[in-house]
This record gives C-alpha cells, sequence and structure tokens, in this order.
C-alpha cells in the first residue's frame, strides 16, 4: 500500500519572489489530521562543467542565509514552467561563461524533502567552449577550474557541503568508475 495524505485546506502565508509558503490541513492515512507548513519553489538546475584536462568549475560566493561563502557548482533557480536542461546550460553560461557540446543527465535530488517542494535538476556538461561570463547584477562570485580529484576530495572532506553539489560529484565520478561516462 501506498502511503499518501490528503490536503484539506491550504492557506497561503506568504507569497515573495522565489518563493511561496503555505500552512496545510491534511488527512493522514489513518484518518487523523495533522498540519504541513510547506515551500513552494520552481526548483533549480545544476551543472557538474569538466573540461578535457580533468577540471571542475566551481564557484565560490557567498549564501546570505547561511552567513558563509561556500563552493558550489553554477547553478540557478528555475522560472515558473522554464525546461530544466535550458536554465542547466543558461547558468553555466551566465556564471562560467561556457558551453558544452555534450551534456549527461544526472537526474534529480529534492534538497528538503520534509517541508520544501524544491527539485533540483543535474547535468554533467563536457566538450565546453568559453564565451563571456554575464552574471546578474545582484550576483557577486569567484569561478575556479579545480582538478575533479581535489573536488571529490573535498566532497569526502566535508568541505564542500552543497547538496546539489556533493550529489552531482558523487554520481558523475561512480558513473565514470562504471565506464557509463568517458573522461
Amino acid at each position: 500500500m501506498a502511503h499518501t495524505e490528503t490536503t484539506l485546506t491550504s492557506k497561503e502565508i506568504f507569497n515573495g519572489h522565489v518563493i511561496r509558503v503555505t500552512y496545510d490541513t491534511v488527512k493522514l492515512e489513518n484518518g487523523d489530521t495533522s498540519f504541513r507548513e510547506v515551500v513552494h519553489h520552481h526548483g533549480g538546475a545544476c551543472v557538474l562543467a569538466v573540461t578535457p584536462d580533468d577540471e571542475v568549475y566551481m564557484v565560490r560566493q557567498y549564501r546570505y542565509a547561511l552567513g558563509e561563502e561556500i563552493w558550489e557548482l553554477p547553478a540557478g533557480k528555475l522560472e515558473a514552467g522554464e525546461d530544466p536542461f535550458e536554465a542547466a546550460k543558461r547558468e553555466l553560461a551566465e556564471e562560467c561563461g561556457v558551453t558544452a557540446g555534450r551534456y549527461t543527465d544526472l537526474g534529480v535530488i529534492y534538497p528538503t524533502v520534509g517541508y520544501d517542494s524544491e527539485k533540483i535538476y543535474m547535468w554533467a556538461a563536457q566538450d565546453l567552449e568559453k564565451t563571456s561570463q554575464h552574471l546578474d547584477p545582484d550576483e557577486f562570485l569567484d569561478v575556479v577550474a579545480m582538478p575533479f580529484a581535489t573536488v571529490l576530495d573535498m566532497v569526502m572532506k566535508g568541505e564542500i557541503k552543497d547538496s546539489k553539489t556533493v550529489a552531482a560529484i558523487l554520481k558523475f565520478a561512480l558513473l565514470r568508475k562504471n565506464g557509463e561516462v568517458r573522461a
């Protein structure tokens, strides 16, 4: 039997530029009712861009909600109804100033399943060509090409904590090990 909950009522608490928050009353599978606070988000896309020299384009930027500067893959939020693959290509060009001739789908992750609807779509990009970086006016970041082995080591040591970056790096490492992607 599949587990499920049924929404009985939903009240919007907040509606902003990036998220919408609702307070929902739900019917549980045993017939009882409970409450859920849900953050609704259009989702995001990220790209693991790998150079012919086996370097990865990493982005270092300050994340206000965490109060710290972190390492992550180039990524961005989706606009309502936007194709995730097109968003990933856009973010790679905007943040890193490169395009790719070959993409490998790395799947989807749900970063915060307890209260957030966000889904992040991930790709690996290879056969890169330089274009020009064009950041959003409120975007400040450094782009650094790092050896894949170094990035993988940073993930394993806990120096990279961003969930989409950790997932994409580990998935790509396993695909490479299994011969499912070529270097």
